[in-house]
């Protein structure tokens, strides 16, 4: 591949100043350096494409630098990244003049310059780390898992895993508030991961696929684990579980024609499957943030996150969130009408997406290094806490929050 040698320009103009300026609690949550770093290690193959043009990794680095800081500097964060480089070329004609002296394609520049804005304006929207502070870990929790994990909650700082181990059956680990249990064997014979769900203190019911694809069923009362009850139906994937109020479950799966399927318990009795439609390539996930509340995601067609929920009366459409995904999502709910949704992304690492009660936010690198998808729960307003397998086949943990 041939590249352009090293030149040097000339300190440019300085750039017209916009009657848009951030402001001055924006600019204290983000600076250059850091986007640049996030784009250096998590969007190379922006570099890829000007190298490929003809454009030297050095001079590609010093146009992203100089968007990125007009970007910061100059642009509405709420305007779409389109409108921000139409602004740009307006202001700083100049610049294209480094491309085309360099033969890089107008239709190359654009797309490329276009995603660097987008991906500065993401950032910005994110911001700077909130109160409960940098997400913590990642810690190895051991085992030997042959599945991603499950993990519920039925109290604060109260933690309770669940995986398929190298025999396929069921394993547990627990977290009591102050140390982490061994693990232990709950049996069955598994053929995907598990779902997990509390409903209430001292409660926890996992869900599984079996041997002959339908939903198995096995609980904790408070005192005892009960046996394996097989619930029918025929599963494509493993399931999801999410509980609106006590004593209430709704279990999610992908059933035949790779569409959404609903089996509730309302409290006497399981009702029949429901078929909520949709096309998934992975395993759905659920959360339920109020009593009349349920939210449930998959991977899409296009490897997209996908979105339906319920709202105490009807299903929504289907919505598409984007993004990457090579893994089925995870979704918790710290507080009602909040979401954070987990996914693995390309390079295996985890990626998050939150609904912060009005709008979502952009997708968020957390980094790791997944084999599995990931799993996530909340015990509490400003607590979060993602497991996965790891490299080694291990449980890793990773928190934020108190």
């Amino acid at each position: 591949m041939y590249n352009h040698p090293y030149y040097y320009y000339p300190v440019p103009m300085p750039i017209p100043v916009h009657p848009y300026v951030p402001s001055q609690d924006m600019r204290q949550q983000v600076n250059a350096q850091q986007i640049m770093q996030r784009i250096r290690s998590e969007h190379s193959n922006l570099y890829s494409q000007l190298q490929q043009a003809g454009m030297n990794r050095q001079i590609a680095d010093y146009a992203f630098f100089f968007i990125v800081n007009y970007t910061i500097n100059q642009a509405n964060p709420n305007q779409s990244a389109a409108q921000v480089y139409q602004q740009f070329q307006r202001q700083v004609p100049w610049f294209t003049l480094l491309f085309t002296q360099l033969n890089v394609p107008r239709n190359v520049m654009d797309r490329v310059l276009t995603r660097v804005i987008e991906i500065t304006l993401e950032i910005i929207r994110e911001g700077a780390p909130g109160p409960d502070g940098d997400w913590q870990g990642w810690e190895s929790l051991g085992g030997v898992l042959t599945s991603a994990p499950a993990v519920s909650s039925w109290q604060n700082n109260r933690l309770d895993v669940f995986a398929r181990g190298t025999d396929n059956a069921l394993y547990h680990i627990w977290w009591d508030g102050n140390r982490w249990s061994g693990w232990e064997s709950l049996g069955g014979v598994l053929t995907s991961p598990p779902a997990a769900v509390s409903w209430g203190p001292n409660r926890i019911d996992v869900f599984v696929r079996g041997t002959d694809n339908a939903l198995y069923h096995k609980w904790w009362d408070g005192a005892r684990w009960s046996e394996w009850e097989s619930l029918g139906g025929v599963l494509t994937s493993g399931p999801a579980a999410s509980s609106r109020r006590n004593n209430q479950i709704d279990v999610f799966v992908r059933g035949t024609g790779n569409r959404l399927y609903k089996r509730t318990w309302n409290g006497s009795r399981w009702e029949e499957w429901e078929d909520l439609g949709g096309t998934l390539t992975s395993e759905p996930a659920a959360v339920s943030w109020g009593p009349n509340r349920i939210d449930v995601f998959a991977r899409g067609q296009n490897n997209n996150l996908i979105h339906r929920w319920w709202n105490g009366r009807t299903w929504s459409e289907w919505e598409n969130l984007g993004g990457t995904l090579t893994s089925a999502p995870a979704v918790s709910s710290r507080r009602p009408n909040r979401l954070e949704v987990f996914a693995r992304g390309t390079g295996n690492r985890l990626y998050r997406r939150e609904w912060n009660g009005t709008r979502w936010g952009g997708w968020q690198n957390i980094g790791g290094s997944l084999t599995s998808a990931p799993a996530a729960v909340s015990w509490g307003p400003n607590r979060t806490d993602v497991f996965a397998r790891g490299v080694n086949q291990d449980l890793i943990h990773l928190w934020q929050g108190r």
